[in-house]
């Protein structure tokens, strides 16, 4: 009996973590699939990611099983985490372990998430070692066993400690960041952020020093003996639609919806 479950979505990093992987292991498909754009959304490219690593993985970030699917290069990884403006964060709580989902934003080589100040998951992460996951999945892959099902999917690990922002100016700015991200132009048409709305957000940064992508693209890789068997195969394309935006009942007569509200893109 093998071992890995069916469903399973374990990387065998030298961490728990909850990387995207697949039911066989993320075995398959093509290597060298660039995987997003910057802006939370876009097509996905055909342009190939070079497969020069710019930093050396670390022990807690090195792929150890299907290690073919790892990525270690910046831009895999920034392309990821711009295409995908949701990840989870785990940590330790009173010695025991929890994952928050926290929409996530990128400047550089620094993630970003905010919260309430008083919040579990911030107090709690400050100046702690965290593990933040980001995946996208592609496409479910129908294989001629259960034991060979896949997803095609998208994934970034990044080990580090999270650290709050403390000066006023940066943490406008991201916040400024994260809304235009969003929508393009949005913080200038919202009633300015007063002093103690400021003051109760919460700003958190974790820096990509230590992080790993995990891509699979491509068709289900059977036994060769399966192959001869008259199962169809293939695979279901899975993508996020942006539907069309309802307007809240209480808005002005005046108040027009912008046009950059239909630029909103995920994937």
């Amino acid at each position: 009996m093998r071992s890995k479950a069916i469903g399973s979505m374990t990387n065998d990093v030298s961490r728990p973590a909850c990387r995207g992987g697949s039911m066989r292991g993320s075995r398959g498909g093509s290597r060298g699939k660039a995987v997003g754009l910057p802006q939370w959304g876009g097509s996905r490219s055909t342009r190939r990611i070079s497969p020069m690593t710019d930093t050396p993985p670390s022990e807690r970030t090195r792929v150890k099983r299907y290690h073919w699917l790892a990525k270690y290069d910046k831009e895999t990884i920034h392309a990821i985490l711009d295409a995908c403006p949701h990840a989870h964060v785990g940590y330790l709580h009173e010695g025991h372990p929890l994952v928050t989902p926290t929409l996530v934003w990128r400047d550089g080589e620094v993630l970003y998430w905010h919260g309430s100040r008083v919040a579990r998951m911030i107090q709690a992460t400050t100046g702690q070692e965290v593990c933040l996951c980001a995946s996208i999945i592609d496409g479910l892959v129908l294989a001629r066993s259960a034991y060979n099902y896949n997803i095609n999917h998208r994934s970034v690990m990044v080990f580090g400690v999270a650290q709050p922002v403390t000066d006023p100016a940066e943490k406008e700015a991201q916040l400024k960041r994260f809304v235009n991200g969003l929508i393009p132009g949005q913080w200038d048409r919202l009633r300015p952020m007063t002093e103690q709305e400021l003051k109760v957000t919460a700003l958190m940064r974790l820096d990509l020093t230590e992080a790993s992508a995990k891509v699979r693209t491509g068709q289900p890789e059977d036994d060769e003996a399966d192959y001869a068997l008259p199962i169809w195969a293939g695979v279901i394309p899975i993508t996020t639609t942006i539907g069309t935006p309802e307007p809240d009942p209480r808005n002005l007569p005046e108040a027009e919806m912008p046009a950059d509200v239909l630029k909103f893109k995920i994937g």
